[in-house]
């Protein structure tokens, strides 16, 4: 379905240069006594690659579907994260770079939204906060409890992030996937 590049929005799916590429920010132009354009930051699937690109205002481009797949995290194999249908036990290799930040946020069988655009994989959609493990994290300072005073601690997939004094080794902790930041106990 070919539609107005205007009418394109964040996270859907176009065919550019004979691509599939995911939509990842459109911002609207008007500069001065020119004609009006629309930029888009564009992720070609097959390639990994982003990229910025101007259309006119009145250029068409193909609108893809995108189908959403309730998958879970199974296992890392090499370079690749391997994600499986529950429904149907099928499984898709998924590369790292295609994954990105989002490995920061992945522990065996976490459900994640996979989408697809033309049965080739868009994106991975992780729910907005997870529940990780804390492997290790110094002792907190006696006295330091006056102000609002953070520590770094090491999570079971990793990722380091800054948590209270009062969190130890081995507690459950609730962390934002979008910012990567400590929320609660969990």
């Amino acid at each position: 379905m070919f539609v107005n590049a205007t009418d394109v929005g964040k996270g859907q799916a176009i065919r550019h240069n004979g691509a599939i590429c995911l939509v990842l920010e459109t911002m609207h132009r008007t500069p001065g006594n020119l004609r009006a354009f629309v930029q888009m930051v564009l992720r070609n699937l097959k390639t990994g690659k982003s990229f910025v690109e101007r259309f006119g205002s009145q250029d068409k481009v193909e609108l893809l579907s995108l189908v959403r797949k309730r998958c879970e995290y199974s296992y890392r194999e090499g370079n690749n994260f391997v994600f499986m249908d529950p429904e149907t036990y099928d499984t898709f290799p998924v590369s790292e770079e295609m994954v990105g930040k989002a490995k920061d946020f992945l522990k065996e069988n976490q459900p994640v939204d996979l989408l697809f655009a033309d049965d080739s994989l868009a994106a991975i959609e992780l729910p907005q906060s997870v529940v990780l493990k804390v492997v290790e994290a110094p002792e907190g300072v006696k006295g330091d409890s006056a102000t609002n005073v953070m520590k770094p601690a090491i999570l079971e997939t990793g990722l380091c992030i800054q948590v209270p004094l009062f969190i130890k080794e081995g507690e459950l902790v609730k962390v934002s996937t979008t910012d990567g930041k400590y929320l609660s106990r969990a």
